[in-house]
């Protein structure tokens, strides 16, 4: 048994203390208020915060690793390095290929995350980010693989489905609805994104079962007065959470700030983090394209300039909405808990007991001091070493 105590503890969206997780074997059994008496058992962390390992639900690669092609040694370099910055789970994500690339990249992962167990930050089910998405909002993915969500398209994502946890798709394409609930009831979250859907075409497809929108205000019909679009729609759609890319350049700080008004508690922080994340400016890869991050550009792009993803991971999104006013309790529930739910993982991004004893120890400055996984040391700064 270890007990943690902190000035600070991040309970649900609030920040309460001081007080104490108490861990037993990689599980929190118990949350206590106030300073627990020293002991031989007693971690006293004398500044800072406590709380919840960050998640991140949508990273397609980071650190030169690009998740469709990544090997067990890529793998392990991502899994040792996420929690460097707070992360201690996070989706894989994988977009637009033709569909045996898609089963390939997931037959690897399924040999692969055995393997990664211990090795840091957990690797949960993986995000299929097309190619059932629409040409019209298609970003940065490749409009020759994309296609319609038939039984046939769907038939090979399904026979993979102990790999898969959230498939994101264009709910206004023929056989999207049928879809929906086929991966619905397979246990996968299903996730509107690259949408040109209207209001009408969200609701039907949340009535169906639908659970998120991917990066809400980016590749999706945007708001007006008149027709809400997808992003209208999500906000007053209390069933979707609202994955959000907090870097300040994917999305107004702003239009952020209205997001998080608007879906109090439903709103998930996400990197949409490339390889180019953490190097240096240079050529990668992203689903078989070559992508830039050039010196001075805060985006990763393909060749022709659109936008291919963001180049951060999930403290720094948490310190640009503390940074902006936020409160530092909602922000971490953002990053930890909401998309643990999303999930169906109660088991994870919450101190509370029953749940792993995957924690954060944060600066007065919010950097990540020691990370833990499953109760186990898996960063520690050179600063408190």
């Amino acid at each position: 048994m270890t007990i943690i105590s902190a000035p600070r503890l991040v309970i649900g969206n609030r920040v309460v203390g001081p007080g104490a997780v108490v861990v037993e074997d990689g599980v929190i059994t118990d949350v206590i208020e106030g300073r627990p008496a020293p002991g031989p058992h007693h971690l006293a962390l004398e500044e800072g915060l406590l709380g919840p390992g960050l998640i991140d639900v949508q990273i397609n690669g980071c650190l030169g690793v690009d998740f469709a092609q990544a090997g067990l040694e890529e793998w392990q370099t991502v899994c040792a390095a996420l929690p460097t910055h707070g992360v201690t789970a996070f989706q894989p994500t994988i977009i637009t290929n033709p569909i045996p690339d898609l089963v390939a990249s997931l037959r690897r992962f399924t040999e692969t995350r055995p393997k990664l167990e211990g090795a840091g930050a957990r690797p949960l089910g993986m995000h299929v980010e097309g190619p059932f998405i629409s040409p019209e909002r298609r970003g940065v993915h490749d409009p020759r693989h994309m296609c319609h969500p038939t039984p046939d398209n769907l038939a090979p994502l399904l026979a993979e489905r102990t790999a898969i946890t959230m498939v994101t798709l264009a709910p206004e394409l023929p056989g999207a609805m049928v879809a929906i609930r086929e991966l619905v009831a397979a246990g996968i979250v299903v996730s509107i994104g690259h949408s040109d859907a209207r209001a009408t075409d969200v609701h039907e497809a949340v009535l169906a079962g639908a659970r998120m929108v991917t990066h809400i205000f980016n590749a999706q019909r945007g708001l007006t007065h008149r027709e809400p679009g997808v992003a209208g729609q999500a906000l007053v759609e209390p069933a979707l959470t609202l994955g959000l890319i907090a870097d300040f350049h994917h999305v107004a700080p702003q239009v952020c700030a209205l997001v998080m008004n608007a879906a109090p508690g439903r709103v998930a922080l996400v990197t949409d983090a490339v390889a180019p994340a953490g190097m240096p400016p240079g050529l990668y890869q992203l689903a078989g394209q070559r992508i830039r991050l050039a010196a001075g550009d805060p985006l990763a792009r393909n060749l022709n300039g659109t936008i291919a993803g963001a180049a951060i991971f999930l403290d720094q999104a948490v310190r640009n909405l503390v940074g902006i006013g936020r409160n530092i309790g909602e922000v971490i529930h953002a990053a930890s808990t909401v998309p643990a739910t999303v999930l169906g993982r109660n088991d994870l991004g919450r101190l509370t007991p029953g749940a792993a004893a995957d924690l954060v120890w944060w600066s007065d400055t919010l950097a990540p001091l020691r990370t833990w996984v499953a109760g186990n040391t898996v960063y520690q700064a050179d600063s408190v070493i």
